[in-house]
């Protein structure tokens, strides 16, 4: 009885109305159950989307041990925990990138497709993260290259090689490039917002804009993690 009145003592206090604490504790349950869906429902498919649902449940496996420390921190200081979204950025976007590839793979998808999403997206967060946490007196620079980045993922999957592949696949293939690509382009959107919203520069008149990003951010991650790994999943039921 002592060790659990212990462990209950570790567990941070949360206020009835800390909504920003509610959607990290939700985020992270949420990432969990889905981590636990994917992980066991590996065995109904064959060698060839096993890796791709793989992949779907290791997006989520990450993001929800780095939202179990980011809701910890947020309870303790209080404040951002802008380094934790990063290092889980830094993890999940890019094998949210090699989802492209993996469905793709038997379109004729090559490993320079692979690397070129897998480099664009690091590229993207790296600069975020300095003109947002390092030199935010130069955060409208950095958030010039992180936006470029952002928008050649975009174009590649849209009009780029990524899409021509995905149109000679044809059927649910193609059809779930496309919902993958409304992620990207709508889904991850709320992260260059979040920037702008967060750091001074060209952008200063959207602070009028009284949003709590942190909020917008654990749902947005949430459904975009979540949602990506739906996508694949679904693919590989319709294809057995």
């Amino acid at each position: 009885m002592e060790k659990l009145f212990n462990m209950i003592a570790l567990v941070p206090k949360m206020a009835t109305d800390d909504y920003v604490g509610f959607t990290f504790f939700v985020g992270c349950m949420a990432m969990m159950a889905a981590s636990a869906f994917f992980f066991l429902s590996l065995s109904s498919f064959d060698g060839k989307w096993r890796t791709s649902v793989l992949v779907s449940g290791l997006i989520t496996f990450i993001a929800a041990v780095h939202y179990y420390y980011m809701r910890d921190y947020w309870a303790d200081v209080g404040e951002s925990p802008t380094f934790f979204r990063y290092v889980d950025w830094i993890l999940t976007v890019p094998l949210m990138c090699v989802e492209f590839y993996l469905i793709l793979k038997a379109a004729g998808a090559t490993k320079s497709l692979l690397w070129k999403l897998i480099v664009l997206s690091v590229i993207m967060l790296v600069t975020g993260y300095w003109g947002e946490a390092v030199a935010r007196d130069q955060a409208a620079f950095w958030g010039l290259l992180s936006g470029i980045a952002y928008f050649v993922i975009v174009y590649e999957i849209w009009f780029g090689g990524a899409s021509k592949l995905a149109k000679s696949a044809g059927g649910a293939v193609e059809s779930a490039h496309k919902t993958l690509c409304w992620f990207v382009l709508v889904g991850w959107s709320i992260y260059p917002l979040g920037y702008m919203l967060g750091t001074d520069g060209w952008y200063d008149f959207l602070h009028v804009i009284n949003l709590d990003m942190d909020v917008v951010y654990n749902i947005g991650d949430a459904i975009n993690k979540i949602g990506f790994g739906l996508v694949v999943y679904n693919l590989a039921a319709s294809s057995k």
